[in-house]
């Protein structure tokens, strides 16, 4: 029989509500006013019967959409706030990275913060002179410590809190949407100090909006949704049933953006369908997209080139088509990793030359982050291969 591991953070049947006041107060006048008629007041019920427990060496993830509670939740399990009903128990030191500048005093010197941050987490001066050095190397901000904070970047700022929050070593570890500030390079030091946590057996608490980091490093995870346990359990589970909880908002919201896309001087529009001709502009990895484009031909073209890019910038693939009778269908496979794209069209005449400028297409975006019938594959793309020695 399995040996039960022990328990790190017990959430037993939490409800959080916040009093929203609905008169405000801007001058004496109004609050006495306010004090003589009732203030009526709205309550936002922001956690709804949560309950769940992080085991001992557990890398566990909480994932949900904007305005689902998992922030509150995280800063529950923090001690910032205090649930409405239920009971939160801790069992260990904990340390939290939840906002960034919390804690610090911009008049004072980045030294002088790391002590104060340290003194909040509840270390005393000889454990912090003990981690002092190695928060300064890995922040990279040696030359700049006895400066006052608020002449640091923010990045600078972002890099000191994440160094005193992951080298003030801790039995539970918070942190919320850590991935989402600092440079590529800054992300790539927390990724791989993710990958020491994993294998530390570092108990983590993580919230993100991103499913890769869910998929790669947790070994549990919740969905919240609308302040209720929508599921928990394998991490690839919970983020591919967050995945389909987006899907609905996603396509909402780029139809509203990405309807047909049109230019006047070629007389072309495009709009993206299924493979049951319904209109939209979400897709899973290895799904077939139809790209129909109208052209009335108001100059003189024999071909179309239609490229795909990433949203952020990555020519992902372009193929030419020529033009026959006014209406073109082409249909792409969709063998492309997790993300946004958009299409770009251009007209080509008889001598391979582009005329009547280009034409942006809408966005499109793909929701999963591999086709089941090429499993081995990962990375932007597939790339077709074959052994040809053993």
């Amino acid at each position: 029989m399995a040996e039960n591991k022990e328990i790190a953070i017990s959430i037993k049947d939490i409800h959080k509500e916040f009093i929203l006041p609905q008169n405000k107060s801007n001058s004496l006048k109004q609050l006495a006013v306010n004090m003589v008629r009732r203030n009526n007041k709205t309550v936002q019920k922001v956690l709804d019967g949560v309950s769940f427990d992080v085991e001992k060496g557990d890398f566990f993830g909480i994932v949900g959409r904007n305005g689902s509670g998992k922030s509150t939740l995280l800063k529950l399990i923090a001690g910032v706030y205090s649930p409405t009903e239920g009971a939160i128990g801790v069992n260990g030191g904990l340390t939290p990275f939840i906002e960034l500048g919390v804690g610090f005093n911009t008049e004072l010197s980045g030294h002088d913060n790391v002590y104060l941050n340290g003194a909040l987490l509840g270390f005393s001066r000889k454990q912090m002179d003990a981690m002092y050095d190695e928060i300064v190397e890995f922040a990279e901000l040696g030359p700049y410590m006895d400066q006052k904070l608020k002449n640091y970047s923010s990045g600078m700022q972002v890099r000191l809190a994440f160094s005193i929050a992951i080298k003030s070593k801790n039995d539970i570890l918070l942190f919320d949407e850590v991935l989402a500030v600092g440079d590529e390079a800054f992300q790539r030091k927390c990724l791989d100090v993710f990958e020491q946590y994993k294998a530390e057996g570092q108990t983590v608490v993580l919230v993100t909006h991103d499913m890769e980091t869910v998929r790669k490093f947790c070994t549990r995870a919740v969905l919240i949704n609308d302040g209720k346990i929508l599921k928990i359990g394998h991490p690839h589970e919970v983020a591919n049933t967050y995945s389909e909880l987006n899907l609905v908002e996603i396509e909402r919201d780029m139809e509203n953006k990405n309807v047909k896309v049109s230019d006047s001087a070629l007389g072309l529009n495009i709009i993206y369908r299924n493979t049951e001709n319904t209109k939209t502009s979400a897709y899973k990895c290895g799904d077939t997209m139809k790209v129909a484009i109208d052209y009335e031909k108001k100059i003189d073209f024999q071909n179309l080139v239609i490229n795909v890019y990433k949203l952020s910038g990555e020519h992902i693939t372009g193929f030419r088509v020529p033009v026959e009778s006014g209406k073109l269908e082409v249909e792409i496979k969709t063998y492309f990793a997790r993300g946004k794209y958009y299409s770009l069209v251009q007209a080509i005449d008889s001598e391979d030359r582009a005329v009547g400028g280009v034409v942006l297409g809408p966005e499109f975006i793909i929701t999963t982050d591999r086709p089941t019938d090429r499993p081995g594959w990962s990375g932007l793309v597939p790339v077709e291969y074959k052994i040809v020695k053993y």
